[in-house]
């Protein structure tokens, strides 16, 4: 359920990206930011509470180990360190403390789970591009934080470590599918996870080097295009999926490459760029929406059934 706030709150990334390139109102993404930081808080409290209940007796861990659902963990901290990034802009000093505890907690997070990884905690046929998040995606969305609380020489440091990761993890993840494993039809919408680490790369990058220019910005750009290209063909198998609440994880890698595709074009320069930009940012925030009225159809059926 964390994938629902981190989907809203990649979209209010768009929508700063927006502002700051489009000169599109502020309010949007505030307001995304705001149902984002609100749904995050109740699920956190629900989440906590729930392990009070069970006296905390190795309930995180439990479900840390989970092959499946255990990488999802990572949503808390992330979710956390994009909030905190984003109300720097108001309280330097607070915001800039609270999302350096939230880069630290992934930290651990993702070092506890690749323990668990390289000691035999997983086969083969569990691993599946959610595995990419902890590890790859988080240390870019870590270096994202670095970048705006001011610290350039942490944020390549997270960069490179998210490069190293995504191509060590991305290598079996792929060798998985290649080896003719199928995966269930309840995790398929995991296969998102092959766009969340280009697209985070891609922000990162550009956060560190915003003139948008340079061979390993051109070269991630084309990566994340191909690993579009390869969701959309995707397309008709998620349409044969029937709809969960884990449709969510489709929402921030949509979500934060539009922002990048924004964040890029505006470097550009070039005659249509802000057309596209906008057409970008319109199709996200549809995507999103749609997941979210989605949602909420989702639970009403659900309730009247019992």
């Amino acid at each position: 359920m964390f994938a629902i706030p981190l989907g809203i709150t990649g979209l209010g990334g768009a929508w700063q990206a927006a502002r700051l390139t489009l000169q599109a109102p502020a309010w949007p993404a505030e307001v995304f930011y705001g149902i984002s930081a609100a749904v995050w808080s109740v699920l956190l409290a629900w989440y906590l509470a729930k392990s009070f209940r069970s006296k905390f007796n190795g309930h995180f861990d439990k479900e840390l180990r989970h092959p499946g659902t255990g990488p999802s963990a990572s949503f808390i901290p992330l979710v956390g360190i994009l909030l905190s990034s984003h109300y720097t802009e108001y309280n330097k000093a607070f915001w800039s403390a609270l999302c350096l505890f939230f880069i630290v907690a992934l930290t651990l997070l993702g070092a506890r789970l690749l323990v668990h990884w390289l000691t035999g905690g997983v086969t083969l046929e569990w691993v599946h591009p959610g595995y990419l998040l902890p590890v790859a995606a988080g240390p870019f969305i870590a270096s994202i934080g670095f970048s705006t609380m001011g610290w350039p020489q942490a944020a390549i440091a997270a960069w490179g470590t998210a490069g190293f990761f995504w191509l060590m993890i991305g290598t079996v993840v792929t060798v998985r599918f290649m080896a003719g494993i199928e995966m269930p039809d309840d995790l398929k919408p995991v296969l998102a996870g092959y766009m969340a680490a280009p697209a985070t790369a891609c922000v990162a990058w550009i956060v560190i080097r915003p003139d948008g220019s340079g061979i390993i910005q051109l070269g991630l750009t084309g990566i994340l295009f191909m690993m579009i290209l390869m969701q959309v063909l995707l397309i008709p198998q998620y349409s044969r999926l029937q709809f969960a609440l884990t449709f969510w994880i489709f929402t921030f890698p949509v979500s934060t490459s539009a922002s990048y595709g924004i964040r890029w074009f505006g470097t550009l320069g070039v005659a249509g760029s802000e057309v596209i930009s906008w057409v970008l940012l319109g199709l996200a925030t549809a995507f999103v929406l749609g997941i979210g009225m989605r949602t909420l159809v989702h639970v009403f059926r659900a309730r009247r059934r019992r």
